[in-house]
């Protein structure tokens, strides 16, 4: 390789030197191709050098390492077009310079050739866009390890499972080793980060608040300055939707001013929106309808109805203490923001709702899950449930039976031990 600035003759004839300096070399076929640098001698041979390690990549059949694939990304479209019509680029590595979204987008393509089903596509293109656009990846080289494990930490602090993190994680893995398939990347950036224990999930219990609780939270909620972009009233509104329907924090992060009927006091969410990809239609409570509408009134349809932010967990602890509410109680046991839909079926259960009716409600496909997860016991149900218990202190019917038919004949039930005879 080498640099030179080209000559050429100005109108009075003389000769002269163009301002910028030009790259010569040979390509992958041993052609000898040109090309323009900078005014700067050293930054073009700095170019100089990265083409000519693109085409020792080229003559190996190798996809760019992460500093060329940085350069490509980051080239002017003229000379990786340049470089394209050379062949020293080719054309599938040459998407690696565009915005991640239309990588994802060649994926979902490459998905539905490969007939996955349509259900598997839309969960698998979701996860990774919601990653892309909550971690702000804009293009390949934006994605990090440390950015990808700190925003599923932060999921599961807003409380979902360890089985839900991982199937986001293997999305966006999917994804970046389709990449390296494709040769748009040389390696995964996520490699490293491994799948989290699902059976260790079980040692962060949730538990749930009494009703007195639940009101000195709201409350006090109602009290306190904004927090992560929301007012104390709007909190309030947010936090007993959560509890009187049982929705996640994503599908109340979904809903808009559509989604509500105030006429026949329902709430839809979307399926696209909901864990179980079905539409959800859940009734609300005449008094948090009315507040609603109050609340809503005036907002366009398609405006987001609440103002969720990512970090529901930590909002919600900060309300919990001004309220003076532990967060994690002395048994360990917390209460996050997905407790609040544990909370749904708690108060369904001290409601005498039948576990039919409360599977119902809380959208479970197994019984067993809204029996044993989100069935809290609140403090005083215990002794409650324990005084409704029989007095095991009163003889058996066949101890009774024998004390009535003693040798002395006396009734030993009767309070004076009243002789039969």
């Amino acid at each position: 390789m080498r640099t030179f600035k080209p000559t050429y003759r100005d109108n009075k004839g003389k000769i002269r030197k163009v301002k910028k300096w030009w790259i010569e070399t040979r390509d992958h076929l041993g052609t000898i191709r040109r090309f323009a640098g900078h005014t700067d001698r050293n930054q073009t041979k700095i170019l100089g050098d990265k083409i000519n390690k693109l085409i020792v990549h080229r003559v190996n059949n190798e996809p760019p390492d992460k500093d060329l694939s940085g350069w490509i990304q980051a080239m002017e479209s003229k000379l990786r077009t340049r470089l394209v019509e050379v062949g020293i680029l080719t054309p599938d590595r040459a998407t690696i310079g565009k915005a991640l979204s239309e990588n994802i987008d060649d994926y979902r393509e490459s998905l539905a050739a490969r007939k996955k089903s349509r259900q598997y596509i839309r969960a698998t293109i979701n996860a990774v866009r919601r990653i892309a656009a909550d971690c702000r990846f804009t293009y390949w080289s934006d994605i990090t390890a440390v950015k990808v494990e700190s925003y599923l930490a932060e999921l599961r602090d807003g409380g979902i499972s360890y089985r839900r993190s991982n199937a986001y994680l293997m999305a966006i893995k999917m994804f970046t080793y389709w990449m390296i398939q494709q040769g748009r990347a040389s390696e995964s950036p996520i490699r490293h980060i491994k799948a989290l224990d699902v059976e260790l999930d079980r040692q962060r219990k949730r538990r749930g608040l009494s009703v007195d609780d639940l009101r000195r939270l709201l409350e006090t909620t109602a009290t306190q300055a904004a927090r992560f972009g929301m007012a104390g009233p709007e909190r309030v509104l947010l936090y007993r939707l959560a509890v009187e329907t049982g929705l996640r924090a994503n599908e109340l992060r979904s809903l808009t001013v559509t989604s509500f009927d105030f006429e026949r006091r329902t709430i839809t969410v979307e399926s696209q929106h909901t864990k179980n990809h079905k539409e959800a239609v859940l009734p609300l409570r005449a008094d948090t309808a009315a507040e609603l509408r109050q609340f809503l009134a005036g907002k366009l349809p398609g405006v987001q109805a609440f103002n969720v932010p990512t970090k529901t967990a930590e909002m919600l602890r900060a309300d919990l203490e001004a309220a003076g509410i532990p967060y994690v109680d002395e048994s360990g046991r917390y209460f996050d923001f997905h407790a609040l839909r544990g909370e749904t079926g708690t108060l369904l259960a001290a409601a005498n709702v039948s576990p039919k009716l409360a599977q119902t409600i809380m959208r479970h496909s197994d019984i067993n899950l809204t029996m044993s997860r989100y069935t809290h016991t609140l403090a005083g149900q215990e002794a409650q449930a324990v005084e409704s218990l029989p007095d095991l202190s009163l003889p058996s019917r066949q101890k009774k039976a024998g004390l009535r038919t003693g040798t002395d004949n006396v009734d030993m039930l009767s309070p004076q031990g009243k002789n039969l005879a």
